[in-house]
């Protein structure tokens, strides 16, 4: 944010820095209580809003001005720009690819290889495989995510459940790939070095991935899926009826993937992905393509189908209501409501930290620091407050970065102690909130809302868990005296 006031004042008391919040929080759960799931459907962005407004007139008491506030909530909603418009073009690529094919090519494979009883562990394993190689979980859930909640629904069983377990390898895969932004971020702010962060990481990630995947087992076993085999087998047949399915139709998908491999930026990959999912139904699904367009018959009128699901998804009318909401979507208008949230909750974290709300609390937490456990268990929790307060995991590795660097290194800490305690609270965590920027994105691309995935997001769950009990248990906790 900006570095001076214009009209500088005293510092924000604690009582000030805590009313937004403490408002904020009642909002929020009144708006769960009140509306539910539909809950992030404008109830939590007037929570926002109005919380943010809040911390405006403490900022304007303390003797801030309007246009350096003002300064802060087009610096806060700034920074979310990119993921905006990484949402939105991903809203383009599901419409797209749903009229190509790809998806359903995907599902119906999908609904071949994978067991019932086996399919949570399998799905949660197979997210964390692809989001190693390519670094990014927002890719996974929007490609190999998608599949998998089709495939989860044409065998009948729990969506939450396996939203959670896409979410679970998803993460575990971005943080395990050296390609992954956060990855890189976390080690950048405390200090340590890449590849060494990684290896650390390993401690906490993989006991978190493996009773991650014991769960997701016992869970699938203890299911009821006798009466799937017959459900999935008429899904195949209904795609094959709807699409042309052949392995051509994940070539798509395999590019997308090798552009991600390479480095290359996820937006122009993303977007190049959604247009050649395009071509792809212009060639592969001529049928589908005539069933979309409005006007005509001709190459004018598969170009307005094309258009179309860029724009506003895709719509397949088979007489199958549940393939047809299964197979209908995406587009990016079907994004709109996941950017309102993005642009409140950023404008919330945006005036908390110009009015130095946010750094009032934190700078308060370092005076309950005593102990190597307290210093590690603040970090995580301060990381996971941040993502709650700011909406946002970047700031919640950066501003607690920046916060407790100094007391890392007086405490003769390794780097890597501050760095893996960044991801455990900030990066792992920020898809378990509702409107944080990551939780808003698997809830447009998977259509499960995070309120009700979080509970089966066992590797977010266990990851700032792990991390704190090896804290209080001093296992694994690095020294300057004994780094080689």
């Amino acid at each position: 944010m900006s570095s001076s006031p214009e009209n500088p004042s005293s510092s924000p008391s604690l009582a000030q820095a805590l009313l937004p919040i403490a408002l904020l929080i009642i909002m929020l759960a009144t708006s769960v209580v009140l509306f539910g799931d539909s809950s992030s459907y404008g109830p939590n962005q007037i929570a926002l809003l109005i919380a943010a407004a809040v911390a405006v007139l403490v900022g304007l008491y303390n003797g801030l001005s309007w246009s350096y506030l003002q300064e802060g909530i087009v610096q806060g909603i700034s920074v979310a720009l990119g993921a905006i418009l990484i949402i939105l073009t991903v809203g383009a690529l599901v419409g797209t690819w749903l009229l190509a094919g790809i998806v359903p090519t995907m599902i119906y494979f999908g609904l071949e290889l994978l067991s019932p009883s086996w399919f949570y562990a399998a799905s949660c394993l197979m997210c964390a495989v692809v989001a190693v190689s390519i670094g990014s979980s927002w890719t996974t859930a929007a490609t190999i995510g998608v599949a998998l909640m089709g495939i989860a629904s044409g065998l009948e069983l729990s969506l939450p459940i396996a939203a959670g377990a896409v979410v679970s390898g998803a993460y575990f895969g971005d943080k395990m790939s050296p390609l992954s932004d956060t990855t890189n971020l976390a080690p950048a702010v405390s200090g340590s070095e890449l590849f060494a962060h990684m290896r650390y990481m390993l401690w906490v990630s993989v006991p978190a991935l493996g009773l991650a995947l014991i769960a997701y087992t016992a869970l699938g076993l203890s299911g009821d899926v006798s009466s799937t085999g017959q459900t999935l087998v008429q899904m195949q047949r209904d795609l094959d009826e709807l699409f042309n399915i052949s392995p051509l139709m994940l070539i798509p998908l395999g590019f997308l993937f090798v552009l991600a491999a390479l480095g290359q930026p996820a937006l122009p990959s993303i977007f190049v992905g959604a247009l050649l999912g395009a071509v792809w139904a212009l060639i592969f699904q001529p049928e589908r393509v005539a069933a979309m367009a409005t006007d005509g018959d001709g190459l004018l009128s598969g170009v307005q189908a094309v258009w179309l699901a860029l724009s506003d998804g895709t719509t397949v009318s088979s007489g199958n209501e549940t393939l047809d909401e299964l197979l209908s979507g995406g587009g990016m208008s079907s994004m709109l409501n996941t950017v309102w949230l993005v642009i409140c909750a950023m404008t919330f974290g945006g005036v908390m930290e110009q009015t130095g709300l946010l750094r009032r609390v934190l700078t308060t937490l370092l005076g309950f620091i005593k102990t190597t456990a307290s210093l590690i268990t603040t970090t995580i929790l301060t990381a996971f407050s941040t993502n709650i307060l700011t909406a946002d995991q970047y700031i919640a590795l950066v501003l607690p970065g920046r916060m407790f660097k100094a007391e890392y290194a007086a405490r003769g800490l390794d780097p890597r102690v501050l760095s893996r305690s960044l991801e455990n609270g900030g990066t792992i965590t920020s898809v378990l909130i509702p409107w944080n920027t990551c939780a808003v994105f698997m809830f447009g691309v998977l259509g499960v809302s995070p309120i009700q995935y979080a509970p089966y997001a066992f590797f977010a769950l266990l990851v700032p868990l792990i991390g704190i009990g090896y804290a209080f248990f001093d296992f694994k906790i690095l020294r300057l005296a004994e780094t080689p």
